[in-house]
């Protein structure tokens, strides 16, 4: 059997340190809970992808910033660690690197607060220097400003390459300037956000689906709905896939993870369904794990899973 080329995958996203604070429950307003443990984790949603494709078999190039900080310099280690291609990161010295903190509950809930920091810094300069290369597609999400995802993407239309967006987190974006998406994937609070319809059942996931379709033209919207699998619509006809029962305890990188998954096999052969089954499973084992990229598994990890062997 010939090894398969890894596909060579482009991501403009954002870079971030996460503060993961572990406690029973988030604090309600004016009171004082106090937590088991934190750590410093790396993450961002377009690293986390970067790093969940590269660890999935994928050729990762990365476009984004770092500040010129402690935090700036282990990140970009921890890229170049995973085998990602940090060329086309720039290191600013005008900016921090960004910064999440990220409470995590007992049931493994995420509440995620931002500081963008450099991300909010990435440039059309940036975007033009790395897309001199020829990539299979182009990962996007939305933690760098929307005028740099609409710029990516228009670039990218007019090279032929295939975009995918994974529409996170909740902002208002403008799908009508992102028509021709290859995939659309938001959860379940994302397409209510962009559509006015709560997607948390299969019926209210369908209608949302077709208005997110209707709107950017994708070839495929994929949304993402937790333990109850994922809404996969395409053209006029949809398939519920369901997820793999395992005990959550930290869902803060489960969406990326999901939708970097989901691009590499789609670009490995072709078939959407049986990639959003392999992402469900990359999902199950990334909300069993703690920590961001570190609950990321690897090619292996997902076959002996799959095969239901302890990894």
């Amino acid at each position: 059997m010939i090894e398969q080329k890894p596909k060579r995958i482009l991501v403009i996203g954002s870079i971030n340190m996460d503060l993961v604070l572990t406690l029973d429950r988030a604090p309600e307003a004016g009171e004082t809970v106090l937590g088991e443990s934190y750590a410093y984790i790396p993450g961002g949603k377009g690293a986390n992808q970067a790093v969940a494709a590269a660890r999935l078999n994928g050729e990762v190039f990365f476009c984004g910033r770092v500040g010129s900080d402690s935090n700036g310099k282990i990140l970009l280690e921890n890229l170049a660690d995973n085998k990602v291609n940090t060329s086309y990161i720039t290191v600013d010295d005008s900016s921090q690197t960004g910064l999440a903190v990220i409470p995590v509950d007992s049931e493994g809930q995420n509440r995620i607060m931002v500081f963008p920091g450099s991300n909010y810094l990435v440039s059309r300069e940036d975007v033009d220097r790395a897309m001199q290369k020829s990539y299979d597609a182009i990962m996007l999400q939305l933690e760098i400003p929307l005028d740099i995802v609409y710029y990516a993407f228009e670039k990218a239309k007019a090279k032929g390459i295939p975009v995918v967006l994974d529409a996170a987190p909740a902002v208002e974006v403008d799908l009508s300037r992102l028509k021709g998406l290859y995939i659309l994937s938001p959860n379940e609070y994302e397409a209510s956000k962009l559509t006015g319809i709560k997607a948390d059942s299969v019926e209210n996931a369908l209608k949302a689906a077709e208005i997110l379709r209707d709107s950017s033209s994708a070839d495929y919207v994929i949304i993402k709905m937790g333990d109850k699998g994922a809404l996969l619509y395409d053209k006029g006809h949809y398939d519920m896939i369901p997820s793999y029962p395992v005990k959550a305890v930290d869902t803060t990188s489960a969406g990326d993870s999901f939708t970097a998954a989901v691009t590499v096999k789609a670009l490995e052969h072709g078939n959407i369904a049986e990639a959003v089954r392999y992402a469900n499973a990359v999902g199950a084992i990334c909300v069993s794990r703690r920590g961001a990229q570190p609950s990321l598994p690897t090619e292996e990890e997902v076959r002996k899973f799959l095969k239901g062997e302890s990894i």
